[in-house]
Formats: structure tokens, C-alpha cells, sequence
């Protein structure tokens, strides 16, 4: 069977939103360096290869919104669907202490391979699946370690990353800062103003509402809990767009 860079859960579904993941999977396909990076076991475990735990939510949150899942099935380390093609960090050599053996030094054709067989497949999933539905309404899902290596511990249980469109973002942080048992974080621990992400393509461009949602990766370790978080994203984010009248 030929190498499918995404997969999509509930592509025949008809609500109108689209959950994004970008970093689902941590597999490095056979046609880069013959299947391996050079990196270990215990490192491609970690967030520097994936985003644990995100696959899971994405999936429940998708089935809870009645929205596909689009959902990456190529490692950020072999190349970052959500950068821009030009982006410097398209492709890391050395990421969270980790050097990545794999991409010393790689060609431009390799790098074109890549974007040929990976990045622009999985960009092209998500445009079909926006295009398809009246009204799309643009979901990323990702997830962040507790703690960088050399770094102060992360406090919030997520964050809600968001650019220039502010119209769900900043409505739906009100609403879960008023839940007494999170901590939620603006635009933090990253700021989501990253020219030609995935946000920036799919949402900003096409002035569909959007947000980009973080969750530490230490509280959707098990299905039951990204089962949980679904359920639990999904009831504020249709509460939210329904009083925004978006």
C-alpha cells in the first residue's frame, strides 16, 4: 500500500467544523533516510518528534463537532506541516537539545521530496475538506511538554494561540478562564502569530473563524482522558460560536 501522509476521521461528516492536527504522528517514512532520522527511540517518544496525545482529542473533539479530523501521518522532524514552505525552521536540525543526524545537511532536493510527498498532501487534505463546507470554522489541535529542557515548568493546562482574527479566540479564553479549575494561557506558551502556518493559511487567508488550541501533554496521556477533553472542548466551542453568532 503507497505511503499516505494524513488521514481523515469523518470526512463524510456534514457540521461545519475542521479540526486541524498537525503533528499527530511521530513516523518517518521509509523514503526519508530509509525510515529513520537518527534519532532515538526514547526521543521520538517525546514532543519533539509528535504531539502526544493530540491525535486522541482531535479525534473526539471532530466526532463531538460532527468535523472531519485531518490528521498528519509524518513526524514534525521530517518536516513541519504547520510552517510555511520558506520557513527557516521547515526542517530542524536540532531541536529541545536533540540533534537531528537525519537532516545535517540536506539537499534541496530532499528537502523538495518532502514538501512534494508530505507537506503539500496533507495541505491539500485540509483545503478540500474547508472548500466542502458552508461557513468552515478552522480547529487546530496541538500539545506542549510540561517543561523544556533548561526552562522554567509550563503552569496553564492549555493554551489558546490565535493572529490577527481575534472574533472565536478571544471570546472562547473568557469563557474557560471562568472555569474554576483551569489555567489557561494567552497566546502562550507560544505566540500563534506564525507567518504561512497552517492557521495563517487555512483560516487568516480565507477570514474563517479559528483558534489553536494547546493542551499540556501530561493531562491527555490516556483515551479516557483525551475522550474527556473532547467532549469537554467541543460543548464550550459550540456555546462559544453560537453567542458570537460567527
Amino acid at each position: 500500500m503507497a505511503y499516505q501522509p494524513f488521514v481523515i476521521d469523518g470526512a463524510d461528516r456534514g457540521g461545519r467544523w475542521v479540526v486541524l492536527c498537525d503533528h499527530a504522528s511521530n513516523t518517518v517514512p521509509d523514503f526519508v533516510a530509509g525510515g529513520t532520522l537518527g534519532v532515538g527511540p526514547v526521543d521520538m517518544a517525546r514532543h519533539i518528534a509528535y504531539d502526544p496525545g493530540a491525535e486522541g482529542v482531535s479525534r473526539a473533539l471532530a466526532a463531538a463537532l460532527n468535523g472531519p479530523a485531518i490528521l498528519s501521518r509524518f513526524s514534525r522532524l521530517v518536516i513541519d506541516p504547520n510552517r510555511g514552505e520558506d520557513d527557516p525552521t521547515l526542517i530542524m536540525q536540532l531541536y529541545d537539545g536533540t540533534i537531528i543526524p537525519g537532516n545535517r545537511g540536506i539537499s534541496d532536493i530532499e528537502m523538495g521530496e518532502r514538501l512534494r510527498r508530505c507537506h503539500r498532501p496533507y495541505h491539500n487534505a485540509v483545503a478540500q475538506q474547508a472548500a466542502q463546507r458552508a461557513a468552515p470554522v478552522i480547529i487546530s489541535v496541538h500539545s506542549y511538554t510540561p517543561q523544556l529542557r533548561g526552562h522554567a515548568p509550563r503552569p496553564w493546562q492549555m493554551g489558546l494561540l490565535y493572529s490577527t482574527d481575534k472574533r472565536l479566540a478571544h471570546p472562547l479564553l473568557a469563557r474557560l478562564r471562568a472555569e474554576p479549575d483551569l489555567s489557561v494561557g494567552d497566546n502562550q506558551p507560544y505566540t500563534g502569530h506564525l507567518p504561512g502556518d497552517t492557521i495563517a493559511r487555512h483560516a487568516i487567508a480565507a477570514q474563517r473563524p479559528n483558534v489553536l488550541i494547546e493542551l499540556r501533554n501530561d493531562l491527555i496521556q490516556t483515551e479516557a482522558q483525551q475522550r474527556a477533553w473532547g467532549a469537554r472542548l467541543a460543548s464550550v466551542l459550540v456555546e462559544t460560536l453560537a453567542r458570537e453568532a460567527l
